[in-house]
């Protein structure tokens, strides 16, 4: 449950994101594609649909997505996509299987990249 919650809050931030954020926009450019993250067995599985420079999301799986990332369960995915580093997380799901790649790997990588514009903000010390 908290997998699929997370995915779905992912979607909200990164449709937000898509419309108040030039920096996130930019980062969009002219892609026209759509890419998803789910559970090795596809019971919990979230696609998203990136559009002039707009993303939208919709629960379920897609037949031909330009990536997918795919976590052994939903509990590891949600270790996953919460660990303090996400890309040792990533690097050592690859490498014992627990996470599976399908697609453009450079596309992975892109979309790793956007996830920075997502975090919060970290509020600056006052003097």
């Amino acid at each position: 449950m908290k997998f699929r919650f997370l995915l779905w809050m992912m979607g909200l931030l990164m449709g937000k994101a898509s419309r108040t954020n030039p920096a996130f926009q930019q980062q969009l450019g002219d892609k026209d594609l759509v890419f998803q993250l789910q559970t090795l067995d596809g019971k919990v599985a979230r696609h998203f649909v990136v559009k002039d420079q707009r993303i939208t999301s919709k629960s379920g799986v897609v037949a031909e997505p330009a990536f997918a990332i795919a976590f052994k369960d939903a509990g590891y995915g949600f270790a996953t996509m919460q660990a303090k580093n996400k890309q040792l997380a990533f690097m050592q799901g690859i490498q014992d299987k627990s996470i599976q790649l399908k697609g453009n790997p450079a596309l992975v990588m892109w979309f790793q990249g956007l996830m920075k514009y997502l975090l919060p903000r970290k509020a600056k010390p006052k003097a």
